[in-house]
């Protein structure tokens, strides 16, 4: 069955991140004394920002001291730094070919959406800075839109309901994360690819489910 839907990931799938999003987590977290490794942090990419917050605490405090103030407030500085970083650094760019792509599916009549771990305030920042918000993409959702982020499937099914398509065979998940390939499988989607170009190397992505694992998404 054709894809009519291609659902690609943000930050290290279509979006070059160059551990900008690692840091801020290590930096976010730092300031409320919890010290964090790049492993732990990598092991929550791709989650609801808040979910992972909580995951990094966890190792870190006694359940009952993790308050959801004290995790609001860690998601606040994270979320200050990214927007600062997203609004005003020069070094913002898209992951090489991601508009090409965007532009070739287009041409086959394929929807082009984004979904992402991040709020939909930094979303639809990083959307306008990088110019996809006037015809290149036709629909983004954010973890924070939802009931419930990645891995659950709720937010390709929102993305499905936009677009008119009935059959998740019909679409195409695209991600650099394992919870990214977990998603597409929850929502049954018709291909799930890995992309190599964020936070995870092949053999990292390949025990998870998939299609395909490329390095970058003019591959997919």
């Amino acid at each position: 069955m054709p894809i009519r839907l291609a659902v690609f990931d943000m930050a290290g799938t279509t979006v070059k991140d160059d551990n900008v999003v690692l840091n801020a987590f290590i930096s976010s977290m730092e300031q409320f004394a919890f010290s964090v490794l790049p492993h732990e942090v990598n092991r929550v990419m791709g989650l609801h920002k808040p979910q992972a917050i909580r995951l990094l605490l966890q190792s870190r405090l006694p359940s009952g001291e993790i308050t959801n103030e004290l995790v609001e407030k860690i998601h606040q500085s994270f979320e200050e730094q990214l927007l600062r970083f997203y609004k005003d650094d020069s070094s913002v760019r898209e992951i090489s070919g991601a508009s090409q792509v965007f532009r070739k599916l287009h041409e086959r009549e394929v929807k082009v959406a984004l979904n992402t771990g991040f709020s939909r305030e930094i979303k639809d920042a990083l959307i306008r800075r990088l110019g996809w918000d006037k015809g290149l993409i036709d629909f983004s959702i954010a973890s924070d839109e939802v009931e419930a982020g990645r891995p659950h499937p709720f937010m390709i099914k929102e993305l499905m309901k936009k677009t008119g398509v009935i059959n998740p065979s019909e679409v195409a998940k695209i991600g650099d994360t394992p919870v990214d390939l977990e998603e597409g499988e929850t929502a049954q989607c018709g291909l799930v690819i890995g992309v190599t170009s964020g936070a995870y190397e092949a053999a990292d992505l390949s025990k998870y489910y998939h299609d395909c694992i490329v390095s970058d998404v003019l591959e997919a």
